[in-house]
């Protein structure tokens, strides 16, 4: 019997080519845009969880109250790990992290940059990072030892054991290789190349013991059976115990499970994060699906007549209908299949694509059992949604009026066809919505004023050799004109790396929590950055030596100040005083989509990280080679590896412009499936009517009237869709912008330009096959009616 309904269901496919082409394919684009979403979908689900103890691993966070609010974050004091371990009994390990600023390595003739992080040993205790090379318990025990993973070994030593081989960080201190870890996973929040002990950073900067420098990722695990309650209250009390001058903050454990989707806190409670992006996804991968169920359902119910007849004779020689529905459904989840076969390959050809976008380096692990287990479900479960009303309504009919010729099709005002065309024309008709409301979101926030010169305008990160030649450096760029300002930064001018809110002066609120964005240059920033100086002057070493200890402010900081007055107004900052030289418009250092904070510019008493240089106008490449070649005679052991702040600008558009690319992804996909539905109940309305249309034929209506009286049904669901989806888009969207205090206005064109697209979707699609019936012999209808 399997047998016998397996020849039928192939037959069928073979023999009505057309129709199986375009179920299978709208499957099967339907499948693949599911299966690259679930991939991601694991991936973000699954972040850190391949962790042994990833029930007992917490991050230890800050919570303090500003202006009637309770801000929460994830930087905390170094000194804190002491206390974690001394105080709680109940904690098994500690570590902290801080980011390395060794970021070149030298063996023999190569030069490797690389990135990677301080950690205590104890972190790999906490983290469960496989070791491929070394022995775990010797790792991290001495300042000059070093951890690198498989990926640099390799292009340090290439195939050579590294274990016992000693390499040189930026030219100035050795490490000896102790241990090989495997490459990171990437569902980890971690990207790190290599890792160094604590205790060459205590070397270097000295062991910490400032309470209120919220400076590194405090990470612990607890000791099983923990009553974490508990922990949470001796927690949250360490710094009114151990702070001096204790600032109100508190700090509490926040677990492993909640890193990635969870950590938006808003007045101290969870508000979401990533996991509603992946939410949103999983309903976008179920509505794809969904409409490419439908399409199959449309389309099988449009060929119901061609096997009426078929059901009426199984039925007459003793068919019951379970059979009936049995073979239906086979035929369903054997079309399933092959639409998945094809599926799996559009994914491997667009993976690529995929990865690039979503910047990740995804895969299917096709030797993973699971990953099969998980594809026959998913056969079976779409073949089953694909053909459960099919079966049902294929195998519902009458023999006697099938086999009589007196069965036809109704033509009711409402049906579940109707119904779920309806539903795909207002999904597509959302998508175009949000595709054309975020790309303007972007466009408007793109023409907001940045607040400097972005154009011509580069930073280098600083190295040592850099910072001890800086003075001969500066001068030579400057006397061979191929700059015009270099000034030392304590981050790039695209991105905020401090802030602060202890600043103390004149008048204050003693109440007044203000955080303030902390800046440090030395001089002639102003000029280099191009920012516009509302009042005072520029900070300038050579004519003022006393700007070491001099600042600038933004005007937000003076609004926050109240200064009638600011030039020559003291700050203090703890034991150091600050005096204001001047006043600059607001510019943007973190992200443009939200308001700017105040901002304090410390003077050359400040720290550094990264140089800027504005070129001359005009400046080429040919200029460019030879700046380079000053930083090699400057700065021989390190590569000249410079940013432009423009292309670096562009980045903090990244996050949006992919949500852009995926809506505009999902509604050409929507269009395209839902336009194969509306070609199956083209077709579908066009049989039914077939004997109808030989009539009006006969009777003398024109091609024009039977492609209209055709058309018109269809646009009366589309006119519906877009009634359907106007409130729902308008409704997702305005909570969408929401999270944007700078946001364009949503305005009634969109719905109007969405509405007209659909509509003429519609029409291009439906024209084919209302042109055909109309365009058909009437007689020859009539003769088969």
């Amino acid at each position: 019997m399997v047998k016998n309904y397996f020849k039928i269901a192939i037959r069928q496919l073979l023999k009505n080519k057309t129709f199986s082409i375009i179920n299978i394919s709208g499957l099967a684009i339907g499948m693949a845009a599911v299966i690259l979403i679930l991939i991601w979908v694991k991936n973000e689900v699954t972040y850190d969880r391949f962790h042994a103890d990833k029930e007992r691993i917490y991050e230890l966070w800050n919570k303090g109250t500003w202006s009637g609010q309770l801000q929460c974050w994830r930087t905390t004091p170094k000194v804190a790990a002491n206390f974690l371990k001394s105080d709680l009994p109940e904690v098994d390990k500690v570590s902290r992290l801080s980011w390395s600023s060794i970021n070149l390595f030298n063996y023999a003739d190569k030069k490797i940059k690389s990135h990677g992080c301080e950690v205590d040993p104890e972190f790999l205790d906490i983290f469960s990072f496989p070791l491929v090379l070394g022995t775990k318990a010797s790792l991290l025990k001495t300042p000059n030892s070093i951890v690198i993973t498989e990926k640099l070994a390799k292009k340090i030593f290439n195939e050579e054991n590294p274990v016992g081989k000693t390499i040189r960080g930026n030219n100035a201190d050795d490490f000896m290789v102790t241990g090989v870890l495997k490459d990171l996973p990437t569902n980890t929040r971690f990207n790190f190349e290599y890792l160094l002990p604590w205790s060459f950073l205590i070397s270097k900067e000295g062991d910490e013991q400032n309470w209120g420098n919220n400076s590194v990722t405090n990470y612990v695990k607890l000791k099983e059976n923990t009553n974490l309650s508990n922990v949470q209250k001796k927690v949250a009390g360490l710094r009114k115990k151990h702070q001096k001058d204790y600032d109100g903050i508190d700090m509490f454990l926040y677990p492993l499970e909640r890193w990635r989707l969870h950590s938006n806190f808003e007045n101290g409670v969870e508000r979401g994060g990533k996991i509603e992006m992946v939410r949103l996804f999983i309903i976008i991968s179920g509505f794809i699906l969904l409409i490419a169920c439908i399409n199959f359902m449309n389309l099988s119910t449009a060929r119901s007549e061609r096997r009426a007849k078929e059901v009426g004779i199984r039925k007459t020689v003793g068919a019951i209908k379970s059979s009936l529905v049995k073979q239906f459904l086979g035929e369903s989840i054997l079309l399933v299949f092959f639409a998945f076969l094809i599926a799996i390959l559009l994914v491997q050809l667009f993976m690529p694509a995929f990865n690039q976008l979503i910047m990740k380096r995804l895969s299917i692990d096709y030797g993973n059992v699971y990953f099969w287990i998980a594809s026959v479900i998913f056969i079976l479960f779409t073949g089953c949604l694909a053909g459960f009303y099919p079966a049902f309504f294929l195998s519902s009919f009458k023999p006697v009026s099938v086999l009589k010729g007196t069965y036809k099709a109704t033509n009711t005002l409402i049906t579940p066809r109707k119904i779920l065309v309806v539903a795909q024309f207002s999904f597509a008709i959302i998508l175009i919505v949000c595709t054309i409301i975020v790309k303007q979101q972007i466009s408007y926030v793109q023409k907001r004023d940045a607040g400097y010169q972005r154009e011509n305008l580069l930073y280098h990160f600083l190295t040592p050799d850099l910072e001890k030649n800086y003075s001969a450096l500066k001068t030579e760029l400057i006397a061979r004109n191929l700059v015009t300002s270099v000034c030392k930064t304590s981050a790039p001018i695209t991105e905020g790396w401090s802030d602060s809110w202890g600043f103390e002066w004149e008048g204050k609120d003693p109440n007044d929590k203000t955080d303030f964005d902390r800046y440090c240059v030395d001089a002639d920033f102003i000029k280099t950055a191009g920012l516009t100086l509302l009042t005072g002057r520029d900070l300038n070493l050579k004519e003022h030596p006393s700007d070491s200890s001099a600042m600038l402010i933004n005007e937000s900081a003076l609004k926050v100040m109240k200064f009638k007055d600011p030039i020559g107004q003291i700050v203090k900052d703890g034991d150091s005083k600050w005096h204001i030289v001047g006043v600059f418009k607001d510019f943007i250092l973190n992200s443009p989509y939200y308001p700017t904070k105040p901002m304090i510019v410390n003077g050359a008493k400040g720290w550094f990280a990264t140089l800027h240089l504005r070129l001359k106008a005009g400046s080429t490449n040919s200029d460019l080679k030879k700046i380079e070649t000053v930083f090699k005679k400057y700065n021989p052991q390190f590569p000249f590896e410079y940013s432009f702040v423009n292309e670096e600008y562009a980045t903090k558009f990244a996050d949006e412009e992919r949500t852009s690319i995926f809506a505009m992804v999902f509604a050409g996909l929507t269009i395209f499936i839902s336009c194969l539905g509306l070609f199956g109940l083209a077709t579908y309305m066009a049989e039914n009517r077939i004997k109808e249309i030989g009539i009006r034929k006969v009777l003398g209506a024109s091609v024009a009237n039977i492609t209209s009286l055709l058309a018109i049904n269809f646009l009366k669901l589309v006119i519906i869709s877009i009634f359907i989806a106007t409130p729902l888009a308008w409704w997702f969207m305005h909570d969408w912008l929401g999270d944007y205090p700078y946001h364009v206005s949503i305005h009634w064109w969109v719905f109007i330009v969405a509405g007209i697209s659909s509509i003429l979707i519609a029409l291009v699609t439906v024209s084919f096959q209302s042109i055909k019936a109309a365009l058909a012999n009437p007689i020859k209808n009539l003769r088969t009616e």
